[in-house]
């Protein structure tokens, strides 16, 4: 006996692959919603770890800031506290001040040069003389400039020529001169005067050897 099946079975079969198809679909839909769903959490975690980490971040750094505004504070006070110190050390070094000045002018002074006037303010003194001649005030000149630890940067100001009266007959050509020259503090002096003790310990020695290398004369 024939059998024939006269039901729609490519019809059936097509249906069980369209539902076949839409589980799939369905099924992928919600594996994927589940991935997103994680990478979203993941990186929600990951911000607000982030976060967290930037909030401490700046809680450190203002209480860096300010321990730095402390510590700035404590150097601006640290430098007015030497400053007055400094001051106070250069107020009881400069009592003195007036006696080197006087000592040391009147070492300094060749024969011939005569002081009429001397003016200080601060550590800038102003010395008005006569010279016996030029010579004279280039030899005060050198003398400040090199013989004492007290005097520095002598500069002449004014150089005039003029006449004094030795008799009632007789005058004879001096040089009326200027000179401006700096006061050097006691501090600052030590430090010179031991400068130019070390120059001529050096320089008697560069001139023994000097005397050793000239060969002799047949």
């Amino acid at each position: 006996m024939i059998l024939i099946n006269l039901l729609p079975h490519r019809e059936a079969a097509r249906k069980r692959r369209r539902d076949l198809f839409n589980v799939s679909l369905g099924a992928s839909a919600l594996l994927g919603g589940i991935i997103a769903g994680s990478i979203f959490l993941w990186y929600q975690a990951a911000i607000s770890s982030q976060q967290s980490n930037n909030a401490l971040l700046d809680t450190e750094i203002k209480k860096l800031e300010a321990q730095i505004k402390d510590i700035a504070t404590l150097e601006s006070e640290i430098s007015a506290l030497r400053a007055r110190q400094q001051a106070v050390e250069d107020l009881q070094s400069d009592r003195n001040l007036p006696v080197h000045l006087l000592t040391e002018l009147v070492n300094q002074l060749p024969d011939g040069v005569y002081v009429n006037k001397m003016t200080q303010v601060d550590q800038s003194v102003t010395l008005t003389g006569v010279a016996q001649s030029n010579e004279r005030v280039s030899e005060l000149l050198r003398n400040l400039a090199n013989n004492t630890p007290w005097f520095s940067k002598p500069e002449l100001i004014e150089i005039v020529s003029g006449t004094a009266s030795i008799s009632a007959k007789e005058q004879k050509r001096v040089a009326n001169f200027v000179i401006k020259v700096r006061l050097v503090r006691a501090s600052e002096a030590e430090k010179n005067a031991a400068k130019m003790a070390a120059d001529a310990a050096s320089s008697p020695a560069q001139s023994a050897s000097a005397v050793v290398a000239v060969p002799a004369k047949p």
